[in-house]
């Protein structure tokens, strides 16, 4: 449920606005990155992903059928925390499983199962047999695969990817082509080169693999509807 104003316990001092945003902002629960719609306060530039902002107290997983995973502000204790959906730390906002010792990113329990606008299907898999199409490996982290099977990716993958070209999405925002260029992100060599693949063929798999690339990468940072222009620069340019 979205409201237009909320209060925070993590921001007591401000009531936070709902807003929409092109622009990448790091959100102050989970501290990960996000885009699209989030809670603001902008008297003290303070943000949180909807999933932070309005959490579940408790949640299932089908990935987890017999964990209850819990709300928390904190990692407790000093031993460090991991998400078991994308590997990377927590050290803010996260669901704990008690019982089992799971945790994860409150953006990462909620990814979508299913990811389909009509053209490309993307379901959501614990582990897959095929490889990453980032990082050649199996396993790892949970992924994205189309219905085709032609296109994996570690949910893990698209994280690190975010984290490399951080700096790029966002102070390259406002320059160059005004509005468009905030719509971009730029991330060269995302997908391995295919082999033994005509011309015709590679094209056709860089627009599908882009397309299909753009909705894991907008379902990662918290708003799976954000429209986000995944434009691969040179990944297969060598094929």
């Amino acid at each position: 449920m979205k409201y237009n104003e909320i209060s925070h316990f993590s921001h007591p001092q401000h009531i936070l606005k709902f807003e929409y945003t092109e622009v990448p902002f790091k959100c102050d629960g989970c501290k990960e990155v996000g885009i699209g719609s989030r809670y603001r306060c902008s008297f003290c530039d303070f943000d949180l992903h909807m999933h932070c902002a309005i959490p579940s107290l408790s949640i299932s997983h089908p990935f987890y059928a017999k964990c209850s995973f819990q709300f928390l502000s904190r990692p407790p204790g000093d031993t460090p925390r991991y998400c078991n959906a994308c590997e990377k730390d927590v050290t803010g906002f996260f669901y704990h499983c008690d019982s089992c010792g799971f945790d994860l990113h409150p953006c990462c329990a909620k990814l979508p199962m299913v990811l389909d606008d009509g053209e490309v299907k993307l379901c959501l898999y614990r582990k897959v047999s095929s490889p990453c199409h980032r990082c050649g490996r199996k396993g790892r982290s949970w992924s994205y695969r189309s219905a085709c099977k032609k296109y994996n990716l570690h949910v893990a993958c698209v994280r690190e990817m975010l984290v490399e070209n951080w700096h790029e999405l966002y102070f390259g925002h406002g320059k160059g082509s005004g509005k468009s260029q905030s719509r971009i992100l730029s991330l060269k060599n995302t997908l391995q080169t295919p082999h033994k693949r005509s011309k015709g063929k590679v094209k056709k798999c860089c627009e599908m693999a882009a397309l299909a690339l753009q909705f894991i990468i907008s379902a990662v940072l918290g708003d799976p509807t954000a429209l986000i222009a995944g434009v691969i620069g040179t990944f297969m340019s060598r094929a």
